[in-house]
């Protein structure tokens, strides 16, 4: 039986990983003379979709791979995963996040150094919607997070699993509903659909000495966090009314 503690160190562990592969790509693509400038945005679906793969490689046979505060908080509601274990689960995600993010500067430093957008460095640690309407901000994130854990939900009646969460449907195809998810539903927000995926990298953004970062937009922090998490909470509600 693998503790609680153990648990979460590779829910933090695997959030690290998909924060440094996934924050990595938008550097990579964006920020100035990199060799992979340009890249667009089918490079950083794909790129998100390996990183959570990579995530689930490394956290999904000891903690089930939740990597997503609003899939742990989805599970739960669902009775899938329990109450107790909410707190520790959320907490090591958005420490993996935070460090993620961290080291995601590191290694661009000299390409951020480069850069002269205030956005388009903020763009590389958390989300930033194309158009700014915050509601329907809220409604693109709340959409894309319902299908994510709706589908973790639906696969997990499959059999019996000793942790449901994203490592339940396998590596490879969860790195297809990420990029399904990111190419259909991602290009109006960015589709954060995970609160350590936004809050945590806007923290580190806010906290480290970037040469002219402007401001980490606070105001439209709430929007990635609590869209998520309410698709989440729909998620699990539509499951336990539909099976």
């Amino acid at each position: 039986m693998i503790d609680l503690f153990t648990k979460c160190v590779f829910e933090c562990l695997g959030t690290f990983i998909l924060i440094l592969l996934g924050d990595g790509v938008v550097a990579g693509t964006n920020l100035p003379k990199t060799k992979g400038h340009g890249g667009g945005w089918i490079v950083i679906t794909m790129a998100w979709g390996f990183a959570v793969m990579c995530g689930v490689f490394i956290a999904g046979p000891y903690s089930g791979a939740h990597l997503n505060p609003a899939v742990t908080i989805g599970l739960a509601v669902a009775g899938s995963f329990p109450w107790c274990d909410v707190a520790g689960y959320v907490i090591a995600q958005l420490i993996g996040g935070f460090l993620g993010a961290v080291v995601v500067y590191l290694f661009y430093k000299d390409h951020y150094d480069l850069e002269t957008d205030p956005d388009t460095i903020l763009g590389t640690f958390c989300t930033i919607p194309a158009i700014r309407n915050k509601w329907r901000n809220f409604f693109s994130e709340l959409v894309g997070t319902w299908l994510l854990v709706l589908v973790i939900l639906a696969f997990s009646t499959e059999g019996e699993t000793p942790q449901v969460g994203m490592g339940s449907l396998g590596a490879f195809p969860v790195t297809y509903l990420i990029v399904a998810i990111g190419m259909s539903l991602g290009s109006t927000t960015g589709y954060a659909i995970n609160p350590a995926r936004d809050f945590s990298p806007r923290l580190a953004h806010f906290l480290l000495p970037i040469k002219g970062k402007g401001k980490s937009d606070w105001g439209y922090s709430y929007v990635p966090v609590l869209g998520p998490v309410a698709g989440a909470v729909l998620a699990a509600l539509t499951f336990i009314e539909v099976y």
